[in-house]
């Protein structure tokens, strides 16, 4: 992501299931400690205890003992890409698009501006625009309702107690 004065970094995380960013981080390095905080970030927001999976590219950041030790940390099962093929990274790809296409218009003087561009950016990728792929309802809404439905008791009629 180009500022005025330098070339920053974005990183995301994204539930596939809502489409929802849960993690993002903007940094200007790709270090694995910057990299990684929004990793991070989705797992300090994480509002279930259902195994995950967390897919990415094969980029050094991500093979690195550090970024592994996250994932085994908190039980994370780690899927890679099995070269450098996009489509085998479409969704993250498409976000991406969506991010640099539609929200993220204008060039940010620096680090703090892209920032604060960003957080503006994901509010709205969440909570306001609807997808085609979600029968038209937000990220924030399936994501809302997956949880809600992992929450749900267990239905008394099929695990044999009686009222």
């Amino acid at each position: 992501m180009p500022t005025h004065d330098r070339f920053v970094y974005l990183s995301l995380v994204t539930d596939v299931y809502s489409r929802k960013i849960v993690g993002y981080h903007v940094h200007d390095s790709l270090r694995t400690q910057q990299v990684s905080q929004a990793l991070k970030m989705a797992l300090r927001h994480r509002q279930s205890r259902q195994r995950l999976i967390h897919h990415s590219d094969r980029g050094i950041q991500y093979c690195s003992d550090d970024y592994q030790r996250i994932h085994r940390t908190h039980g994370l099962t780690c899927s890679m890409t099995d070269g450098y093929d996009c489509y085998q990274n479409a969704l993250a790809e498409r976000i991406n698009g969506i991010l640099k296409n539609e929200l993220l218009l204008q060039r940010p003087t620096d680090l703090a501006q892209a920032r604060r561009m960003v957080d503006e950016s994901v509010a709205i990728y969440n909570m306001e625009r609807p997808h085609f792929s979600l029968q038209l309802k937000t990220p924030d809404e399936v994501h809302r309702a997956s949880l809600a439905e992992v929450r749900q008791p267990a239905n008394p009629a099929t695990t044999g107690v009686n009222l």
